[in-house]
């Protein structure tokens, strides 16, 4: 098949993005035209010409409205391929992987199916050689100047209401030597900032060294030189390495940013979910966070609906969000999956009403708490990377915000920025979402 086109088409988190980019540096490797149709217009200029043309989607299968967003996504490109706008569709990842024995008989115009982890098989598939690309080796498709930095694969956690577990198996560490080098590699590439990603970063390092070791990781990569930002997601509550701590607080180019996922504070709930943590340890364990890294913004998801939660246990969970003032907070409905825990052993019995209206007053708290937050910033400089330039102004984030699910700097052109640069910001304008100001020298 070499000098066929490919397309990746990459669904859900940015763990599947980093899959996505090492597929699409093997299947370059080995002579094919990959391209990533996420841009107006990118789709349609891969379907013209006569050259055979491959689809590859990379899905995702964590909850609800994921599963229902790759199955959409694999029924349009399945109609391309009965069209003849296509010549073969491939399926992997997450969804695929959870339901290997399902998904063939329910549509038969993908030509093969493939799991989590034997994408590589994919591409001897397509090429009939095998790829022989360094195994961290990427075709980055996020902006030149930052990247995810996937350091473990899989978890240990189990906690009730998730299939990750599942679908992932057991935690799996990189070493930290093969990151460091990563990390080297794509420092000479162009990227500044690296936004440092697993399903659980608390845990990195217990396979490999017998002991957490996030902290030491981190260390080292800040040691690189020409890494700028580093930007934490996805830790767990309990048994948070306190080391870690100090490393943010003593490392410049370590964002005064965690992304940590507490789901509840009930301790009814937490118990429930089987998080092995209580509502006081959470408390405290935030406490000693802010004590010990001065303006830290710390990203949490939380849930409401999970069995357990009445209005009490909800009330408890608003009153925290109100004492916390979490700078950035995501929040989602509990939806039943099965072969989860919670699925065999919890009756989903909150009407689904409820669980949105629950919903609703949460987000809607924060937002005022995002607010005020923000306008707070008012008056302040902030150093600001660029991402991108439009019509009216250059767009950036601070060290605070991470690429697409935070705030963003909307920067007036008194100046001429390129994306990737740094400069100062002050703030003359705050919104939940956007911060506007100028550059100053």
């Amino acid at each position: 098949m070499t000098g066929d086109k490919i397309a990746i088409i990459s669904l859900g988190c940015s763990k599947n993005l980093v899959d996505s980019e090492r597929l699409m540096r093997m299947l370059d490797s080995v002579g094919l035209e990959v391209s990533y149709p996420d841009s107006p217009g990118a789709e349609d200029t891969f379907l013209r010409g006569r050259r055979r043309k491959h689809a590859v989607i990379n899905t995702c299968g964590f909850i609800g409205d994921a599963k229902e967003e790759s199955i959409n996504e694999i029924l349009r490109w399945a109609q391309l391929r009965k069209a003849g706008k296509i010549d073969g569709l491939y399926v992997m990842g997450c969804l695929s992987e959870r339901y290997k024995e399902e998904l063939p008989a329910e549509i038969p115009e993908v030509d093969r199916w493939y799991g989590k982890t034997d994408w590589p098989q994919l591409v001897s598939d397509l090429a009939k050689s095998h790829p022989g690309s360094v195994p961290y080796d990427r075709i980055l498709t996020t902006p030149r100047h930052h990247a995810y930095l996937k350091i473990a694969e899989g978890c240990d956690r189990f906690c009730a209401f998730c299939a990750i577990p599942l679908i992932t198996g057991r935690y799996t560490s990189r070493p930290v030597e093969e990151i460091v080098d990563e990390v080297k590699m794509l420092v000479d590439r162009g990227v500044k900032e690296f936004n440092v990603i697993a399903q659980d970063l608390t845990s990195y390092g217990r396979d490999l060294y017998g002991k957490p070791e996030i902290a030491r990781l981190v260390e080292a990569i800040s040691d690189v030189e020409g890494v700028e930002w580093i930007r934490l997601h996805y830790a767990y509550p309990n048994e948070f390495p306190m080391d870690l701590l100090d490393v943010m607080a003593s490392r410049p180019n370590v964002c005064r940013y965690l992304d940590i996922a507490l789901q509840h504070i009930s301790d009814n709930v937490l118990t429930n979910m089987r998080r092995h943590i209580t509502g006081a340890e959470t408390r405290a364990l935030l406490d000693e966070i802010r004590r010990r890294v001065p303006g830290i913004h710390i990203r949490t998801t939380l849930m409401v609906g999970f069995p357990g939660e009445g209005e009490r246990e909800f009330e408890e969970l608003m009153d925290f969000v109100r004492s916390q003032r979490f700078e950035r907070m995501g929040a989602f409905a509990y939806c039943e999956e099965e072969d989860t825990y919670a699925a065999r052993h919890y009756d989903d019995s909150i009407p689904d009403s409820v669980k949105q209206q629950r919903l609703s007053r949460l987000m809607a708290l924060q937002e005022e708490i995002s607010a005020e937050i923000q306008d707070g910033k008012t008056g302040t400089v902030q150093r600001v990377i660029i991402d991108r330039e439009e019509e009216d102004c250059y767009v950036g984030r601070t060290q605070y915000d991470s690429p697409e699910v935070d705030p963003e700097v909307l920067i007036e052109k008194t100046v001429s920025l390129r994306p990737g640069d740094f400069c100062n910001v002050k703030i003359k304008a705050a919104y939940p979402f956007e911060l506007a100001g100028e550059a100053v020298i």
